[in-house]
């Protein structure tokens, strides 16, 4: 479990194929305090650590999460958001994020206001996700809340320090990411339709 709080964020040093999975090669500040097996969301999408050298530490994406994230996108030199998994009795500053991401979407539109820049995403409604004025949804991991929820569309404001601590500083029109909506709106929609 995660809040979608970033703790920093990484940056992709090798990228290597082994069948249908992808290993990540990733240096970060936060390697130091890593161990093997632990839970690492990257973008938002929870990968387990398989490997620890030096700077740098190692993850295994299969076929599932590059199909349904933006992590088959990932390049060498591209950043990515992380977040270590929560301790109990911990303040949950964010929401509750399992780290498990629901689809893709692609930023549609960026207005720069005083003191805050507005982002708009659209996503397809193939998966029957939905989102709710003020709810929570997890961009790139980053916990948010929606203004301005529309039909499979939907913006966050989000303040100059998100901007510059998150990759939201290199989204523009058409940058695809990735989308976790809020677990307990999930569950209610699910058990208001049945089975």
């Amino acid at each position: 479990m995660f809040t979608g709080i970033i703790e920093s964020m990484g940056k992709i040093i090798s990228l290597t194929s082994e069948g249908s999975n992808v290993h990540i090669e990733v240096k970060s500040p936060i390697t130091q305090e890593l161990k093997i097996d632990q839970s690492l969301a990257h973008n938002g999408v929870c990968l387990t650590v398989v490997e620890i050298n030096s700077d740098n530490y190692v993850v295994t994406a299969i076929k599932e999460t590059l199909n349904k994230s933006n992590i088959g996108d990932l390049k060498v030199g591209s950043f990515v958001n992380l977040e270590r998994s929560m301790k109990l009795q911990e303040r949950l500053d964010g929401h509750i994020v399992q780290g498990h991401v629901d689809q893709t979407a692609i930023c549609t539109n960026i207005v720069k206001e005083k003191g805050s820049a507005y982002y708009t995403f659209k996503y397809e409604g193939i998966y029957g996700n939905i989102t709710i004025e003020k709810g929570s949804v997890t961009v790139n991991g980053v916990s948010l809340t929606v203004v301005n929820s529309k039909e499979h569309e939907f913006s966050v404001a989000i303040i100059p320090y998100t901007v510059e601590h998150t990759n939201f500083k290199e989204f523009k029109k058409g940058t695809k990411v990735n989308l976790e909506f809020d677990v307990v709106g999930k569950y209610i929609k699910r058990l208001t339709q049945g089975y």
